[in-house]
């Protein structure tokens, strides 16, 4: 059997691979965050991202499609041939932005904003994607919410309220509207957080939520199974996204990620292929199944 030879894949030191903190002093970006405010930009793979047909003809509704991971997985499944539906709750320009890689792919875009804390909109959302994209053959429950405090009495029963809302409630919605939409071979795939595993406290909320869709993905997938449908998720450890100077005060924000082993928080590019996988069949056997992309910084 002859071999072809092909140019040598170029490697990359993945300690020198993004920047590196300390960070500049971010602007105030009210939440949910606006990309352009950010220094650096995010790197959600417009340059570097190359498909290969993983995904051609499927459809699929990403929740917090408008930026950050959320971005990146839109932009990688449509470079692998898939058509997106993008949920956003209020920025426009950020939801439009991503609408436009998606399209530049070759596959259709649909932009549904919405308040996914509304349990009636979350079954709207799924309606609609199906109704626009003609199918939903992959859910990616990535969208959420969080606060910092110091002390235990800064948080307001509101607050807490809002985070459970939106991370936890809202995926068990939308999983429910969508098990009744899912072909079998379809796929669930929610965002956990190594919060959920090594909780900071000054994200309390936030880690209890990510807690609980470790459990929810494991218990649905028992559920998903009896209907061919896969249910996993991604447990990121720190990522450069408008989720963190939205909601980290400048202490926190500066070295943030320093304190993986590679010394830097990661890209939302570095994530996505992740996702991309899980909703491709070559991950035809994997369900219930949690996996960690932290940098080293503790096993998932």
């Amino acid at each position: 059997m002859s071999v072809q030879t092909t140019e040598r894949v170029k490697l990359v030191d993945p300690r020198d691979a993004h920047a590196k903190p300390p960070f500049k002093n971010q602007s105030p970006i009210e939440m949910p965050g606006h990309t352009a405010q950010m220094d650096p930009v995010p790197d959600h793979g417009e340059q570097s991202y190359r498909g290969s047909g993983k995904l051609n003809g499927l459809s699929a509704l990403v929740t917090g499609g408008d930026s950050g991971i959320g971005r990146a997985i839109a932009l990688c499944y449509a470079r692998e041939g898939a058509n997106v539906a993008i949920n956003y709750l209020s920025e426009s320009d950020d939801a439009q932005q991503t609408a436009e890689l998606v399209k530049e792919a070759g596959a259709n875009a649909v932009v549904l904003p919405g308040d996914l804390r509304d349990e009636s909109f979350c079954e709207r959302l799924v309606d609609d994607a199906f109704d626009q994209l003609g199918a939903i053959d992959i859910l990616v429950n990535n969208a959420a919410y969080q606060q910092t405090r110091e002390e235990i009495d800064d948080w307001s029963t509101e607050t807490f309220d809002r985070i459970f809302k939106t991370n936890v409630y809202a995926t068990f919605w939308l999983c429910r509207a969508a098990m009744k939409r899912l072909p079998p071979g379809g796929s669930i795939i929610n965002t956990a957080s190594i919060q959920g595993y090594d909780p900071s406290a000054y994200l309390l909320p936030y880690s209890a939520t990510k807690s609980a869709l470790l459990g929810m993905t494991k218990g649905l997938a028992k559920l998903g199974s009896k209907h061919g449908v896969r249910v996993n998720a991604v447990a990121p450890g720190p990522v450069w996204t408008p989720l963190i100077p939205g909601t980290m005060p400048q202490d926190h924000l500066q070295n943030f990620g320093a304190d993986t082993l590679f010394q830097r928080p990661a890209q939302p590019i570095e994530l996505a292929p992740l996702y991309v996988w899980l909703a491709s069949p070559d991950a035809s056997y994997v369900t219930a199944e949690v996996f960690g992309c932290t940098g080293g910084k503790t096993p998932v």
